[in-house]
């Protein structure tokens, strides 16, 4: 190697999925990584919300997805559910501290996903145009 021409570049060493950080980044995207907890963490950011709120400003949620998702965030302590003594009752949902440094990250990955969306959606038009291969087959040089 010639003074001044750049070092080859070393590839990362590949991580243990049994290490404490693997085990941790899985675990928290097994939560936050499906698309209903994302929106309502992002819903959540500007205050709290009844159900029924929660419900009209994340389209296509059914309820029992939106009460098994508020359910999780929940219980990973991410979100409070508080029941005000009221007839009827009223619930509201709010992040909790835990919760809103949840923000910072959701608020990246949406911007990085608006920023390489139409690069995304090039590239599965053009794997969805190439011809599908069965399990055992091999493509053929020619």
């Amino acid at each position: 190697m010639s003074p001044g021409s750049p070092k080859p570049v070393e590839p990362a060493p590949r991580p243990d999925p049994r290490s404490e950080p693997c085990l941790a980044v899985r675990d928290v995207l097994t939560r936050v990584g499906d698309k209903w907890s994302v929106q309502v963490v992002g819903n959540l950011g500007d205050g709290p919300l009844r159900f029924s709120d929660l419900k009209r400003a994340i389209e296509g949620i059914s309820q029992r997805m939106l009460t098994l998702t508020v359910r999780g965030l929940e219980r990973d302590g991410l979100i409070t559910r508080t029941v005000h003594p009221t007839v009827p009752p009223r619930v509201e949902y709010a992040l909790t501290e835990l919760g809103r440094t949840l923000l910072e990250p959701v608020q990246v990955l949406s911007q990085w996903a608006v920023h390489h969306r139409e690069q995304i959606q090039a590239s599965r038009g053009s794997y969805d145009a190439r011809p599908a291969l069965t399990p055992f087959s091999v493509a053929r040089k020619k």
